[in-house]
């Protein structure tokens, strides 16, 4: 890898050269970019909105324009589910490439940070739009797949956009996306699936908006991923394990190659050419290798976890943890994230090694460390390691796979102290439930095993097998829904009300196995989407 440009590690013990003012006007233009990577939007204190859209008012629930525009929104859905789900994959961006050139490309109208990854690539997402909202930015935020709500997979300035304006978005793109559909079939190939109509769908929200920047989370892969029109300002790559093997790979390095896609060389019509910056999370050696040399293939600057940047210092706090960061501008103590786990505080590393990226931060221009504070703090990440309950408590995470039901297992042990934990597990078809279950057999006394109505669900009589092997039959318990599964769950730990005043100390429920899962328990308890 000679000649690769690397980003210097910072010694926060150490100082930095001055820039000359060469130096300075080299990297200033006409236009203020700094590094080429447009600052975006309004400065701090800058109150210049007035391209903006003035948000759409919410209509009450149960109003009659509340109950008009959700009936719309469940039509669309249902037109949708018609297509192909997003589980199957094409290796092609022809459809999407066609649809988005015939809207103007509505992609290139805002600088992207993009993100992909097997595990944690949403809690990047979010964060990174957290930070970047903190910052002054007006952001959009793509996301998948969603926990409640199909309008949480785009967000503007962090909330999912209201029914009336999905819908009206769809129904905008709609005899278009009717055109594409033609013009592949009558070439033999198929209808744009579900995946492509609602990232297309996003991309048009950001413009309409319009945003300043746009956070855009790959779906499963990277090089024929849907969100791969980008040209991202920063490209971000969580760890990679082992999933969606059928169409990915069955070996890490294979994944990595897929994932790595979203590593794409500098846009040659800029006017300012700019070095593409890759910043990648903790990998294992044999992803980290592939991700490495696509980032010298295209020339890009990179920035890994445990180099470039780090978490410096973690510990527990009320609600959540409280960091020291050091990222290419030096160390940001005293940092608040309501999230558990060191998995999370990886996370957080990353997220801010993105943001600092995009505003080309370095080591004579850090970001504003108060604003940074208050980016973390106000980061909501449901469905992952959320706490549906207190009394007793019980939690929801998403993890799916062996890798995330590592990090959860790790979370669990590191940060909660139960003398008895129960847990209840649906998972989807095709997942990989040894795997999983292994990870958190050591922090669980007992497993619900139980389905969501979802027909890819995993067959319980399937799953149930493999947790016998698991757990052994004394330690499985088999309940065909999720309500009544939670319900077997409370009582296992000895809570047959969750709303008595029993001392219910130190026992707990850990609803898991799928976002699915994840969603569905946040409703029974009440949870809006977010």
């Amino acid at each position: 890898m000679a000649g690769h440009r690397w980003l210097e590690p910072h010694d926060p013990d150490e100082g930095w050269d001055t820039p000359t003012e060469e130096d300075v006007a080299e990297m200033l233009g006409e236009e203020g970019l700094v590094s080429g990577v447009s600052l975006g939007g309004p400065l701090p204190g800058d109150e210049d909105g007035e391209d903006h859209q003035e948000p759409r008012p919410i209509p009450e629930v149960g109003s009659p324009e509340w109950q008009a525009d959700t009936a719309e929104l469940a039509a669309v859905e249902e037109e949708l589910a018609t297509r192909w789900p997003e589980t199957r994959l094409e290796p092609s961006l022809d459809r999407i490439a066609e649809l988005t050139g015939v809207l103007g490309d509505p992609q290139y109208a805002y600088p992207v940070v993009h993100v992909a990854g097997t595990n944690g690539k949403t809690s990047v997402t979010r964060m990174i739009d957290a930070l970047l909202r903190a910052l002054h930015q007006r952001t959009g935020r793509n996301t998948s797949p969603h926990l409640q709500t199909v309008t949480e997979r785009i967000a503007l300035d962090g909330e999912p956009v209201p029914a009336r304006l999905f819908v009206d978005t769809y129904r905008e793109l709609q005899p278009y996306l009717e055109l594409v559909d033609q013009r592949s079939e009558a070439g033999g190939g198929p209808r744009m699936s579900y995946f492509e109509v609602l990232t297309a769908m996003a991309f048009a929200a950001f413009a309409d908006a319009p945003v300043d920047v746009a956070v855009v989370e790959t779906g499963m892969g990277g090089t024929w991923d849907a969100t791969n029109v980008v040209r991202p300002a920063v490209a971000v790559v969580t760890p990679v394990g082992l999933d969606h093997t059928d169409y990915l790979g069955d070996d890490l390095a294979t994944i990595a190659g897929e994932k790595a896609g979203i590593i794409q060389p500098g846009a040659e019509d800029d006017l300012l050419p700019r070095d593409p910056v890759a910043v990648i999370g903790r990998q294992e050696p044999e992803a980290m290798e592939v991700l490495l040399r696509r980032a010298v293939e295209v020339g890009a600057v990179v920035a890994r976890l445990g180099s470039e940047f780090d978490v410096v210092e973690r510990r527990l706090a009320v609600g959540g943890q409280q960091l020291t960061l050091r990222g290419f501008g030096g160390e940001y103590p005293e940092v608040f994230l309501p999230l558990f786990g060191e998995h999370q505080a990886e996370n957080a590393a990353t997220a801010l090694a993105a943001v600092e990226a995009f505003f080309g931060a370095g080591p004579d221009r850090s970001l504003d460390p108060e604003l940074i504070r208050a980016g973390f703090a106000a980061v909501d990440n449901p469905g992952r390691l959320e706490r549906l309950s207190s009394s007793p408590t019980v939690l929801v995470d998403a993890a799916h796979n062996g890798h995330g039901g590592r990090a959860l297992a790790e979370a669990v042990t590191s940060e909660f102290d139960f003398r008895r934990l129960v847990a209840v597990v649906a998972m989807l078809d095709g997942k990989d439930a040894d795997a999983f279950l292994a990870a958190i057999e050591p922090v669980v006394d007992e497993v619900v095993v139980t389905r969501t109505g979802s027909p890819r669900a995993m067959a319980l009589e399937d799953l149930a097998r493999v947790a016998e092997d698991r757990f052994t039959a004394q330690r499985v318990h088999v309940v065909d829904t999720l309500p009544d599964a939670i319900s077997a769950a409370l009582d296992l730990v000895g809570v047959p009300d969750p709303t008595a005043d029993d001392d219910v100390s130190g026992v707990g429920v850990l609803v898991t196995g799928s976002v699915l899962t994840a969603g569905a328990a946040r409703s029974l308890f009440g949870k809006d989407a977010q």
